[in-house]
């Protein structure tokens, strides 16, 4: 069966291939194939499985009872391959709290004893893929645990295929003015690109109040205007990224605290996304509101403890802290 995860309120269904073919889902045995082919599987495979059946819909009427299906494994030793499927049927090429569910699903299947490679397969044409994580379980803050090895952080339009931006400057930083966010909020209106394996926008904002509650992105007019630039076509428009991008809004609370609001590109507001809470601590790095080192990320699911490694002026790798519980059904 289908089980669910909660990572800092951020919630996935873990399924198998098999099972999947096992309800007539066409779920291919490669998961390059899958990917390649998911055109043909995945609104099924989300339509089965992130449905909510019997159990009661929450309060704001969350049309799926989950943020997305993590497929996988399609091995049964590391390295493994993975799907990450958004709820509208496309593929993620990276998520943090998906990957920390899915390596707590692997342990909890006793396939995942100590720290192994976790390969993303999607079918994204402005990215390599499979996109690879090294995950290590550990303890932190008396929690057990894994960090998420990301990698080296990409910071400008041209790392996220952005087009049709103008330039600000922050701290002698250029940073990028979107006018789709802009035209919404005048105050949002200093973002940087950040890609750490996916491609993200974070909007930097001057004080907390300027942030977006997920209540008022779950409002039909600002969903929609929203969803215009962070959904590829044909959902949204392409602008600024004809792949879609992930919007982030932060705001300094210290100097090594950030609180920080997630629309996520194929899914919509979030209450908390692993990746969200690297590109922000990397985004805020870049315009020195934080050093190197530990930044804690805080969004309405949870506080994600990032880690970023420096060297000479550059960040040369952010790691990201998540633990999971298997829910009851």
């Amino acid at each position: 069966m289908t089980h669910f995860y909660d990572a800092r309120g951020n919630i996935y269904g873990v399924v198998s291939p098999a099972l999947l073919r096992s309800h007539g889902i066409a779920v291919p045995d490669s998961a390059a194939q899958a990917a390649r082919t998911r055109g043909a599987w995945t609104q099924a495979a989300v339509a089965r499985e992130c449905g909510w059946g019997a159990l009661p819909r929450p309060p704001e009427g969350k049309a799926h009872r989950s943020d997305g299906l993590l497929v996988g494994p399609f091995q049964a030793e590391p390295p493994f391959d993975l799907l990450i499927v958004n709820t509208d049927g496309t593929l993620a090429e990276r998520s943090g709290n998906g990957l920390t569910i899915f390596a707590q699903a692997l342990t909890d299947q006793g396939l995942m004893a100590q720290g192994c490679e976790l390969r993303v397969h999607h079918d994204k044409t402005d990215a390599l893929s499979p996109v690879l994580t090294w995950v290590t379980p550990a303890v932190y803050d008396q929690i057990q645990g894994f960090w998420l090895a990301l990698g080296r952080p990409e910071f400008g339009p041209a790392a996220v295929g952005a087009v049709g931006t103008g330039q600000v400057s922050v701290n002698g930083r250029e940073l990028s003015h979107v006018s789709g966010l802009s035209s919404i909020n005048t105050q949002w209106d200093h973002s940087q690109f950040v890609r750490v394996g996916n491609p993200h926008c974070v909007t930097l904002v001057p004080q907390v109040s300027l942030l977006p509650s997920n209540r008022q992105m779950h409002q039909l007019n600002l969903f929609e205007r929203l969803q215009t630039i962070a959904f590829a076509p044909p959902v949204g428009v392409g602008q600024p990224c004809v792949a879609g991008v992930n919007l982030q809004w932060a705001a300094r609370e210290s100097d090594n605290r950030l609180i920080a609001r997630v629309f996520e590109r194929g899914e919509g507001p979030t209450a908390s996304s692993g990746t969200s809470a690297s590109a922000v601590a990397c985004a805020a790095w870049r315009v020195g509101w934080v050093g190197a080192g530990e930044v804690a990320v805080v969004m309405p699911g949870g506080t994600a403890p990032v880690r970023l490694e420096q060297q000479g002026e550059a960040l040369s790798n952010v790691s990201l802290f998540g633990a999971a519980r298997r829910q009851e059904t």
